[in-house]
């Protein structure tokens, strides 16, 4: 087996997603973004800034929420054991900011919570806690304006996902409205691991190429070093969810979290 030398680290300055994965994507390297759900576990503070160290390029961060409609069962477990330990949304937000992470960090999290909060509280509130970009899933384009508008204003970079099913006349309008990366929907369903990721990842890849030249990173379903060097064959990037929170669930913590996360960046590289 021929082995590559290591892509260099651009450490770019974490305000804007975008900027910062398109300065790493330059110099030659594979995007690798983890995602850990916030409060799931006392240390996930720590478990946060772990990955970072073992080579995220970025990390996506979950606020718990009770009806998490994207998520598979491993996500829905940890934000159950979030919501159980008392999690709140400004708790998780503070804790980001506490971590003082290198990387840009992006939050997942649900309309309704955006909503409850207010869009221009909820986007001001991440910006003090240094959060770089937003992924609210069940936020349709047609409906993205008021959030948007608010999040732009702020310096928010509302990231958008493109699905195996969007007809191409939408992956365009998609496109033109992302900000920080294009979220390439690996396949149809819910989050979680798969056997393997399949042809749908390429070709959605290839779809928002004709579009954008904003870096694309898969997500749903990549759950190993393996299909995760598949994957970035074709993309920039990659998302990783349930493969680490399931690890963690089961008491890896950070220095488990880390062993994942060095073994995925060893094969991006």
């Amino acid at each position: 087996m021929t082995t590559r030398a290591a892509v260099p680290v651009v450490r770019a300055e974490p305000g804007t997603m975008e900027a910062a994965l398109r300065a790493q994507r330059a110099a030659g390297r594979k995007l690798l973004i983890p995602y850990l759900m916030g409060g799931m576990t006392g240390d996930w503070g720590q478990a946060l800034a772990a990955v970072v160290a073992a080579g995220a390029d970025a990390v996506e961060v979950g606020i718990p929420f009770s009806d998490p409609m994207m998520d598979g069962p491993v996500i829905q477990e940890a934000a159950l054991r979030s919501l159980q330990r008392g999690t709140v949304p400004d708790q998780v937000l503070d804790d980001i900011g506490r971590a003082e992470v290198t990387v840009p960090v992006a939050v997942m999290t649900y309309y309704n919570i955006v909503f409850r909060a207010g869009h221009r509280r909820m986007a001001h509130s991440m910006v003090a806690a240094g959060v770089s970009a937003a992924i609210i899933p069940d936020l349709s384009l047609e409906e993205l304006s008021p959030w948007a508008t608010e999040a732009d204003a702020a310096g928010v970079e509302t990231v958008l996902l493109v699905a195996p099913s969007s007809p191409e006349e939408r992956v365009e309008r998609i496109c033109a409205r992302a900000r920080g990366f294009v979220y390439a929907v690996a396949r149809m369903g819910v989050t979680g691991e798969r056997a393997d990721v399949g042809e749908e990842a390429r070709r959605v890849v290839e779809r928002v190429r004709r579009h954008t030249d904003m870096p694309v990173c898969v997500g749903v379903g990549v759950s190993t070093p393996e299909q995760a060097a598949e994957v970035c064959e074709v993309a920039d990037g990659v998302v990783v969810g349930s493969a680490l929170v399931r690890r963690l669930l089961a008491g890896a913590g950070p220095e488990g979290a880390a062993e994942f996360v060095g073994s995925l960046r060893r094969a991006l590289d």
